[in-house]
């Protein structure tokens, strides 16, 4: 095994012009995930790399880039997989890029909201009836889609994303179908108008590489498909039902 490895860095500063890349060399150690290496670089070699992270340990999500061309949590993510290297970390694809790999997701944050990510009820309880009692079944039919970290790789993946920036995305969507499932949640009806749409569900040309990125196994393409049934069928019960009978 090599004693050093190669991380090949992007380095943007909006006032310096287009972005380029930076070579570094880190101890190579088999436990170390990317994002050690780059703490190394930080500490030790140039304290003006800027990135985002936060727990290091899968589960806030912030420091997803990109590595060796494919998006990845880079906490983990291991040096070891890309030896001898070297390794290309680069910020995430189809997002605007604030300094060097810190992206802004604002327009995430903009899309959210919309989709109601949060159980919605008819009418609200009284405070001693806020428990609403779940079977496991009934928790097994949305865990799937609950596991969502908000971590950007599978905006960063989807090539409709990628021309279509009024496109929802996949975690957006995947985070509505969580609480559609939800047998607690009484707004899937209000989400329909967001969900299926030219910009929602619609645009999706199931590619799946959200999927293949998600590193908790969401798989928001599965949620996408199945949506784009819920919304099929409901418009086709819109023609062939009598108004009194929906």
């Amino acid at each position: 095994m090599p004693d050093t490895i190669t991380l090949q860095v992007t380095r943007y500063r909006p006032e310096a012009g287009a972005p380029t890349l930076q070579e570094y060399q880190v101890p190579f150690r088999e436990e170390w995930a990317v994002l050690d290496g780059l703490n190394y670089i930080k500490d030790q070699i140039d304290g003006t790399l800027s990135f985002r992270w936060s727990c290091r340990m899968g589960i806030c999500g912030s420091c997803g880039m990109t590595v060796n061309g494919d998006p990845a949590l880079t906490c983990g993510t291991f040096l070891s997989d890309y030896a001898p290297g070297p390794v290309r970390v680069e910020p995430l694809a189809n997002f605007p890029v604030i300094r060097d790999l810190v992206v802004e997701i604002d327009d995430f944050m903009r899309k959210l909201p919309k989709v109601k990510p949060w159980l919605v009820r008819d009418e609200e309880p009284a405070v001693a009836d806020l428990e609403f009692l779940q079977t496991p079944a009934e928790l097994d039919a949305y865990k799937q889609f609950s596991m969502c970290i908000n971590c950007m790789l599978c905006y960063a993946a989807c090539p409709v994303y990628a021309i279509e920036p009024d496109f929802l995305g996949p975690a957006a969507i995947a985070l509505a179908q969580r609480y559609n499932l939800d047998s607690r949640d009484q707004g899937a009806h209000q989400r329909l108008d967001v969900l299926a749409t030219a910009d929602g569900v619609w645009a999706c040309t199931y590619v799946g590489e959200c999927t293949n990125a998600c590193p908790k196994g969401v798989d928001p393409a599965g949620a996408i498909q199945r949506y784009k049934l819920t919304a099929a069928t409901r418009t086709l019960r819109s023609f062939l039902l009598p108004r009194a009978a929906r």
